[in-house]
């Protein structure tokens, strides 16, 4: 792994890459920018770093037998904070400037992440795209997730109300998401002893600019009409629901668009052990339902 940054387009801040890439394509030089094959960029979720997508870009790349890049998106480890304009135009400058530095055409999206793809795609030319659990708001589909009280709590610092009430609202830590708000102040409580949950806590001012940053590009299936980037829409088969409606809504109004939904996988597919999620996106990217094979030079649908 190689853990380098890139300069961001607007205020020249950095963001933090790591990349993987097969043996063979180093370049001579040690750039990482110069490499045989074009990369692949992954984006991740909200609260979350890249981290835990490490072992998941890492399987992409054998798969593939191309480069692939995670990056710290703004406000988290080595990259720059969230400006006071944030909003996903700010995510979308940042993802222009890691692929041209690291030289990709695809993307593989997380939910926050997904969306900020799929937004992405509908301005700037990516080869092909594969989204898990896209957090798209859709005509105000996702306006009942948001949960006030989560930005209060934020600012008030009580950060274990906080995250009791992005658990509820997005329902995305499974049967766990259901339980009353006491239980889960209590589980923030006890997950803020380990690495991760103390990690989830210290992000929870950058995901209350995140949703806003979703409900504030809430779109139409129309806005999607001309994205012509093919692109694979999956969502795990115990997500919640509301991911699956949005894959399938878009699915039927956009030609490009293509919806799975991945048996057995939860929210965290990306995260979770195992190589299954990896090759069905790796088919995909190299434009194939069967075997992996070496990918074409040639662009668009296969």
């Amino acid at each position: 792994m190689e853990t380098w940054t890139v300069e961001t387009d607007d205020d020249g801040s950095r963001l933090e890459v790591h990349s993987f890439r097969p043996a063979h394509s180093t370049s001579a030089t040690g750039d990482p920018a110069q490499v045989t094959a074009p990369g692949v960029v992954v984006i991740h979720g909200t609260l979350v770093t890249d981290a835990l997508y490490r072992p998941f870009a890492r399987n992409l790349s054998l798969l593939l037998s191309r480069p692939v890049h995670c990056y710290n998106r703004r406000g988290r480890a080595g990259s720059a904070p969230q400006p006071d304009d944030y909003s996903v135009a700010t995510e979308i400058r940042d993802l222009a400037a890691v692929m041209r530095a690291t030289g990709s055409e695809d993307v593989v999206a997380h939910s926050f992440g997904g969306f900020v793809a799929l937004q992405a795609a509908r301005d700037m030319p990516l080869r092909r795209l594969v989204t898990y659990d896209a957090a798209v708001s859709l005509s105000g589909n996702l306006n009942h997730r948001w949960r006030p009280e989560l930005e209060q709590a934020v600012t008030e610092g009580q950060l274990n109300h906080a995250w009791a009430h992005l658990v509820q609202g997005l329902a995305t830590a499974g049967p766990l998401s259901y339980l009353p708000l006491g239980a889960l102040r209590m589980l923030s409580i006890m997950s803020a002893r380990t690495n991760v949950g103390a990690e989830m806590r210290e992000l929870l001012p950058t995901a209350v600019k995140e949703m806003r940053a979703v409900l504030d590009a809430d779109a139409e299936l129309a806005d999607f009409k001309e994205l012509t980037t093919p692109t694979l829409m999956l969502s795990g088969g115990w997500s919640p629901g509301y991911f699956a409606d949005t894959g399938r809504q878009l699915a039927s109004a956009v030609p490009a668009i293509d919806f799975a939904v991945v048996p057995g996988q939860l929210h965290e597919g990306p995260i979770r052990p195992g190589k299954r999620l990896a090759l069905r996106i790796a088919r995909f990217l190299n434009g194939t339902d069967g075997s992996v094979r070496p990918l074409s030079r040639k662009r668009g649908r296969k």
